[in-house]
């Protein structure tokens, strides 16, 4: 996927829903873990070296897994090429659960899914089309494929 640099950089300094410096190893062999800045905006998780306020790199949190490694770390790998692992170690317990469930909860597909799941809970409810007044109710990236009925929840893939 290609990027415009200074739309990047320009997006990487809007209001964060979250950031912290947390200990980050890329995903090159015989990488090490540096502490970084790390910014969550939108669906990119920007990182930056602590005294710098370019980004050093960005990853788009579309079509990723994130798992715990272990109390105070989580991963994030890419379902296309497994072998592209980032870790990220955090300070406690409490702040890698906060940021495993913000970043989970960052992607498109997290949110589509959010919205077919209350579409269909309001249409159930009222038996109206909660879309149908913004003109996209047959927009098919909104459909529940194949009459499943889809609940929202906190999977790990995204």
């Amino acid at each position: 996927m290609r990027f415009n640099e200074k739309e990047l950089v320009s997006l990487s300094r809007q209001p964060s829903e979250m950031a912290a410096e947390l200990g980050m190893r890329g995903p090159k062999k015989g990488d090490v873990v540096k502490k970084r800045l790390v910014k969550l905006v939108v669906n990119f998780l920007f990182y930056f070296r602590t005294d710098e306020e370019e980004p050093i790199g960005a990853l788009l949190l579309e079509q990723c897994r994130v798992e715990r490694e272990d109390s105070q770390s989580f991963s994030i790998t890419f379902l296309d090429e497994a072998e592209r692992k980032y870790l990220f170690e955090c300070d406690s317990e409490e702040q890698c659960g906060e940021w495993m469930d913000s970043i989970i909860k960052a992607s498109y597909e997290f949110m589509r899914k959010n919205l077919i799941f209350y579409r269909t809970e309001i249409h159930r409810l009222t038996g109206k089309d909660p879309l149908e007044q913004y003109g996209i109710s047959d927009e098919t990236r909104f459909q529940v494929s194949n009459g499943l009925q889809l609940a929202p929840s906190a999977t790990s893939s995204l």
